[in-house]
């Protein structure tokens, strides 16, 4: 499936995700509790405080917020550098007050932390690693430079060094493994959001070409009582014009042209009718018609049948559900994509199961990522020279996700393999097993044309 149509989103593009508004109010946020910090520590346990420099730092990013209020609107996105530049001035607000307040031997030092969680979730690597630098030198300059807290009776409050010393410790590293940890889990949870979009658009785009056919067919319907009107009309002006050679041949040229347009909708209605011959299916006519658009390109697919026959008068008849069709077809044009002369395709059933196993004669798959197949991937698969680019494939693993995705919700369970050796075919290894209940259409009236409902 090509994925150029899907409108991917990197990372780049969610850095102008953050809002203006949002910031402002944790800023208000962290504000209210600077000052309640410290008229507690004033008040409650009578500390000595710098509260002259405290209110002045306080107050720059109340005159920060205030300013960002009155000329930006609400609703206003921010750029990359203007996330960077605001993220920048809260950690060097919360630092500068830090070291009015005893520096590390403060607690509330380990708020240093919020800026860089905010980076990694919303912003690049670039710019969560300029951040986290900034907190760290910050964090250890405000270790070496601050003014000690005092009691009332001017006592000195101050941790042993070694305490201090694995306080810093502790916060770097979990600047450090907060900026990784929470951008690895932000970015997995994009991804997959963005996957499940394109599972859904694949998945839609499938049911509209479906749909288009009973469109078709109720259109053909629906014009065939005029043009039958026309050419009874026609047959009585031949019969009256018979004498007028003129009339009489824009006559028969009117009636020949309807009978044409009549067959030209017959042939629409038999292409599109929604009727029970188009809605079911032998499981191996489905199978055909999901690897139909990948026989011409050059490979050569081989369909076989194991112990069951293709023409078998017992073969089960399957329901024609889009998320199938369109999932088998991503699992087979990608072993298409990859196979040098061959692709093998295994159909067969039982009494309680349906099967389709894939095999190509292609590098098979990478052993190092053999278990993850399926899963979204973020970054680009590099083509293969020797097997040739894979046509409008962009190598993020959607085409895959999306197929897996597709098959699973039909009932299928998925095992991804390479082929062992004494098998020619000793590229990639799909199987597909059906419970029959999930696709197979039981006791399917014949006759007349009716509606029936697809589970």
């Amino acid at each position: 499936m090509s994925q150029s149509g899907i409108g991917y989103i990197d990372q780049n593009a969610r850095s102008n995700w953050m809002r203006l508004r949002t910031l402002v109010t944790v800023r208000w946020f962290a504000i209210t509790g600077q000052i309640l910090a410290l008229i507690v520590g004033k008040q409650l346990f009578g500390l000595q405080l710098a509260l002259g420099p405290c209110a002045a730092v306080i107050g720059l990013s109340v005159i920060a917020n205030l300013l960002a209020v009155i000329i930006f609107p609400d609703n206003r996105r921010l750029s990359e550098a203007e996330t960077v530049s605001t993220l920048v001035f809260d950690t060097l607000q919360l630092s500068m007050l830090l070291a009015f307040t005893g520096g590390l031997n403060n607690p509330f030092a380990l708020l240093i932390l919020a800026p860089v969680t905010i980076a990694a979730t919303v912003l690049p690597a670039r710019s969560t690693l300029l951040l986290a630098s900034c907190a760290v030198a910050m964090i250890s300059t405000v270790g070496l430079t601050y003014i000690p807290l005092r009691t009332a009776n001017n006592s000195l409050l101050e941790m042993p060094v070694v305490f201090v010393f694995g306080f810093w410790v502790a916060i770097v590293t979990g600047i450090i493994f907060i900026s990784i940890y929470t951008r690895r889990v932000t970015s997995e949870m994009t991804s997959m959001s963005e996957a499940l979009l394109a599972t859904q658009m694949a998945l839609a785009r499938e049911q509209k070409l479906t749909d288009l056919g009973g469109v078709v067919a109720a259109t053909a319907h629906e014009l065939g009582t005029p043009l039958a009107t026309i050419k009874l009309v026609s047959a009585e002006l031949m019969e009256e014009l018979k004498e007028t050679k003129d009339l009489y041949g824009d006559a028969q040229l009117i009636r020949e042209q309807a009978e044409r347009c009549g067959e030209i909708l017959r042939s629409m209605g038999r292409a599109g009718k929604d009727d029970l011959h188009l809605r079911v299916t032998p499981w191996s006519a489905l199978v055909r018609e999901a690897a139909e658009p990948h026989l011409g390109r050059g490979k050569n697919v081989v369909f076989t049948f194991g112990g069951n026959l293709e023409f078998d008068l017992d073969q089960p008849l399957a329901y024609r559900k889009p998320e199938v069709i369109h999932g088998l077809r991503n699992l087979i044009q990608n072993a298409v994509d990859f196979a040098q002369i061959q692709v093998r395709i295994d159909i067969s059933w039982s009494d309680t199961e349906l099967f389709v196993k894939i095999f190509d004669d292609g590098p098979g798959f990478a052993p190092q990522v053999i278990n993850r197949i399926g899963d979204p991937f973020v970054h680009r698969r590099k083509r293969s020279k020797k097997n040739g680019a894979r046509p409008g494939y962009d190598g993020m693993g959607l085409g895959l996700f999306i197929a897996k995705t597709l098959l699973e919700r039909s009932g299928a369970a998925l095992e991804f393999s390479n082929g062992s050796a004494g098998d020619p075919l000793r590229g990639a290894v799909v199987r597909g097993v059906w419970p029959r209940q999930k696709l197979e259409a039981v006791d399917v009236p014949t006759g007349k044309n009716r509606p029936i409902e697809i589970s």
